[in-house]
């Protein structure tokens, strides 16, 4: 801790006989001061200033003595920054007036107490604190000033923290605290909403930079350390408040709306042996009326108060969009799309979309729809209400990118979904699921269609042999579902293989997709393989599968890559890192810059994308299961170890350890461009964490005895991920490399992985022919009337339009995805900025300053990737460099950029 700069005399004094306290026992001034300088004052002798440097003390130290020899009290000033926030858009938030005004000038804002570091030595107990009023003395820009003068006695010691209460009847956000009068000033970084006391009377504390692991916790800040984090898991009971700070545990019986409509009654995920799932943050509200088992829905979705977006002038770029765009855009859509059935009738009526647009209904005030769609609606004229899609770069490049396979194929590398594709070991392909109830396992596609395929390359058993054999598997994860989907209107699901090859140009190249029905309604399984052709009929049914592969990609993508690998998953890590790790801990602030608004947005997905009749019900092939196949994903295919990068690529055969190729793995398709920048990613971020945890935990021993730690790992295994808590890959935690793994993982599904599947949604899903979300007519090969066939036959290009969204589900989809790859203009990027706490220890500072020259160097690497002509799936007429991780973006859409946390 910084030790105190005496400069200014008080009345009060300690005489030099007394014990020197803390802030001189390391080394600080008095320590040093020569003792014939105090004893040579005599009664009449003037105070004098003793300037004295010692050694690693770079500040001077003015001594203040009476004319007795008597040590003076100092002052300490305490600077208080509070940022003016924005009332009225999501809340009537920020600094009142009136009251609190009269407050200001009584000065009586802000009472703060300082806490001393240690316990005091003659009784044993916590030091009185020391309390001041701060007064407001100024406002400049959006930055409101607080100021507080502190008597400290010279016992006092170091400062362990700072207490704040606000006196005023609204909630402010508290951006720092600078302690002045010390040897260095005290900086605290608050970042965070404090509650007004007549909301809630408990006080807040502020700690020092300085981290802690629980056994080196000073005396003095013990029961302290403890009672903050028992108030942050409160008690389990009652509706949380919005100004409150409670984390805890719940399951996701919140989707549905069984109170409004019984059709909107969903099953509850989590908690039971049907629909396991991870937990989800806590807000009690009351149980429904006509299904006990659900919440009742409300406007307001809990969030602890400081996980929520902040309403700061310069920080509501993403919780306004995306709230416009659920709140107003949306409705205006429905308004605008009266028959949410009505398809597009040709394909230039897609390209409307990006030259004329939709006519949105007016609105109060001619600017209220540019303030909130900037990028989409480009307005004639100011009366101009057209939504007109900016033109993603994919198609700015190419126009037909999306009707070609190779295309087609390329994105399972290189797209936003690169986490499916997985190597085919075992011929013939077969299904793991119940032959009784499903119909035979065994897949049509035969060998004789492969090796008609892959002629002149190889055999199908040196294809096997050689890795060249690549599947798309949705059967098993869809089949169980499709009877159920079909009795959905407007929707039809299959299950789905398709099968690519590996050309000796590491590019892709698809050879089958299977569809596949269960037996239902009294009918066989029927199931069928397409192929790539070169005749007409053939050439169509082949692009009409495609659509519905692309379909269960796209959702595949939504449900599982993205919402419940990342969103979703995540959320018991934060909750379970409030609860068990005090702000002081070391690894509480390696974690804290992951974690930004993720709980926000996550419940902003619960009342919007996933919740009954949302976006992703209305706009997804699986339409109301879709929750239901999340959570049968997460049954079957999570496993925390495997979230790990390069176990993932493991996992999938996608890649094999080697300690000789770069990053210990060799790739079994060389040219991957997710996996390629991916693991330069993976081991910048692995070396960051090492330096950081090897810093803090020299010796295993710290690892297992850390009662905070073990309580966090056990709570996010146990609790957060409670219905897997009985399986064997979960890492145990006792070796500082054990901590290293597993930070790691959590900060890569975060950063990278996020990243990777989610800012370049626009930039392929943009233009939805390419990956429409949604399939709504059958194959007609599959048991079609005549005169269905004969419909194909004369218009095949019709019938592939009726079977991609409708005008209302595309152009909706279009907006939430715009939005999602939209960066905001406060955007924290991953190894951009240090944090206080690191850059206040010089060796974390370092070990940062490496960090963030990696980063830049994987800048350089990845444009020197993409340059290469040799990387077919990176490079090429028309493509799309691949830079989903490349590490820095600027503001707005534009394809990459890797954020520490998930933040949209």
């Amino acid at each position: 801790m910084l030790k105190p700069h005496v400069y200014h005399p008080h009345t009060t004094t300690k005489t030099l006989a007394s014990p020197l306290h803390k802030p001189f026992s390391h080394g600080t001034a008095l320590a040093f001061l020569p003792f014939n300088a105090c004893s040579s004052l005599g009664k009449t002798a003037k105070p004098f200033k003793a300037r004295v440097v010692p050694n690693k003390i770079k500040a001077a130290v003015d001594v203040n003595l009476t004319d007795d020899g008597i040590l003076t009290d100092y002052t300490v000033k305490g600077v208080i920054t509070v940022k003016q926030t924005v009332g009225g858009f999501l809340s009537n938030l920020g600094l009142s007036r009136g009251i609190d005004d009269i407050q200001d000038l009584l000065g009586k804002s802000i009472l703060l107490e300082l806490v001393s570091l240690e316990l005091d030595p003659k009784t044993g107990q916590e030091k009185e604190t020391i309390k001041a009023y701060a007064h407001r003395v100024k406002q400049k820009g959006d930055d409101v000033t607080y100021e507080a003068e502190f008597k400290v006695g010279q016992d006092f010691g170091e400062i362990g923290a700072v207490v704040v209460e606000n006196e005023h009847h609204k909630e402010m956000f508290l951006v720092e605290i600078v302690l002045d009068g010390l040897t260095d000033p005290i900086t605290i970084s608050c970042n965070s909403w404090v509650n007004s006391k007549f909301d809630n009377p408990q006080k807040r504390v502020f700690f020092p930079p300085k981290s802690y692991l629980p056994s080196q916790t000073p005396s003095g800040l013990k029961r302290m350390r403890k009672e903050e984090l028992q108030a942050l898991r409160g008690n389990g009971v009652g509706e949380r408040k919005s100004f409150e700070r409670i984390y805890d545990y719940d399951v996701y019986n919140d989707l549905g709306d069984p109170d409004s409509d019984l059709k909107k009654k969903r099953p509850v995920l989590g908690g039971n042996k049907q629909f396991p799932y991870p937990r989800r943050c806590r807000t009690g509200r009351p149980r429904c009326e006509s299904d006990p088992e659900s919440e009742t829905k409300s406007n307001m979705f809990y969030v602890p108060r400081d996980e929520c977006f902040s309403e700061v002038k310069q920080l509501t770029f993403s919780a306004k969009t995306v709230y416009s765009v659920f709140h107003a855009v949306v409705p205006a859509l429905q308004t605008a799309i009266v028959d949410k059935d009505l398809g597009f009738p040709y394909f230039t009526a897609i390209d409307q979309l990006f030259n004329e647009g939709v006519d949105l209904p007016p609105q109060e005030g001619n600017n209220m729809w540019r303030e909130i769609l900037p990028r989409l609606l480009k307005a004639i004229s100011d009366s101009d209400n057209a939504l007109r899609f900016e033109i993603p770069e994919t198609m700015e490049r190419d126009k037909f990118f999306w009707f070609r396979d190779e295309e087609f194929a390329r994105q399972t590398l290189s797209g936003i979904n690169p986490y499916a594709l997985q190597l085919v070991t075992e011929w013939p392909l077969k299904s793991k699921l119940d032959p009784a109830i499903y119909g035979p396992p065994e897949s049509v596609i035969t060998k004789e269609m492969v090796e008609q395929q892959i002629r002149g390359f190889c055999s199908l058993e040196e294809a096997l042999e050689q890795k060249k054999l690549f599947v798309l598997d949705y059967h098993d994860l869809l089949l169980p579902y499709v009877k159920k989907v079909r009795q959905l209107p407007g929707t039809t699901l299959y299950g789905s293989r398709t099968l690519f090859f590996l050309n000796p140009d590491e590019t892709l190249r698809p050879l089958a997709i299977e569809l596949t029905r269960p037996p239902m309604d009294g009918k066989p399984q029927w199931k069928e393989a397409y192929r790539p052709s070169w005749h007409s009929s053939g050439v169509w049914l082949w692009r009409l599968a495609k659509a519905h592969v692309l379909a269960h990609d796209s959702g595949y993508h939504q449900l599982i890559s993205h919402w419940l690998r990342t969103h979703c998953c995540t959320e018991p890590y934060i909750i379970a890192t409030n609860r068990q790790l005090s702000e002081m801990h070391p690894i509480y602030r390696l974690l804290h810059p992951h974690f930004r608004y993720t709980m926000e947005i996550n419940a902003l997905a619960r009342a919007y994308l996933i919740n009954a009749d949302g976006i992703i019900e209305t706009s997804f092939s699986p339409g109301k299961y879709s929750m239901e196949i999340c959570s049968v994903a997460y049954d079957l295919l999570w496993r925390f170890d495997h979230e790990a990068l390069p176990a993932d690529l493991i996992s999938r055969g996608m890649a094999v350890e080697d300690p000789d190729a770069p990053h210990g793995l060799r790739l079994t398709i060389k040219d991957y461009p997710f996996a390629n920048d991916g693991l330069v990613l993976w081991d910048i971020l692995k070396e960051w964490v090492s330096d950081y945890v090897n810093h803090y935990y020299p010796e295993a021993s710290l690892v297992e005895s850390d009662e905070e730690l073990q309580a966090w790992w056990t709570e996010i295994r146990t609790v957060g991920h409670g219905d897997k808590k009985d399986e064997p890959w979960w890492p145990v935690l006792k070796t500082p490399q054990d901590l290293i793994q597993i930070v790691t993982t959590i900060t890569w599904v975060t950063s990278g992985h996020h990243a990777s599947v989610n800012f370049g949604q626009y930039t392929y899903a943009g233009y939805f022919p390419s990956r429409p979300t949604i399939a709504r007519k059958n194959m007609p090969t599959e048991e079609a009337t005549e005169r269905d066939w004969e419909f194909f036959m004369n218009k095949p290009e019709v019938l592939l339009l009726l079977c991609f969204p409708s005008q209302i589900q595309a152009t909706t989809v279009m907006a939430i995805l715009d939005v999602l790859s939209n960066h905001s203009p406060d955007e924290e990027y991953l190894g951009e900025k240090s944090e206080l706490a690191w850059a206040k220890d010089p060796v974390i500072q370092a070990a940062f300053e490496k960090f963030n020259g990696r980063l830049m160097e994987l800048e350089g690497i990845i444009d020197e990737r993409n340059a290469n002509k040799d990387l077919r799936n990176r490079n090429g007429a028309g493509i799309v460099p691949y830079e989903f991780l490349k590490p820095f973006s600027e503001p707005g859409v534009t394809g990459k950029g890797v954020p520490y946390s998930i933040s949209i």
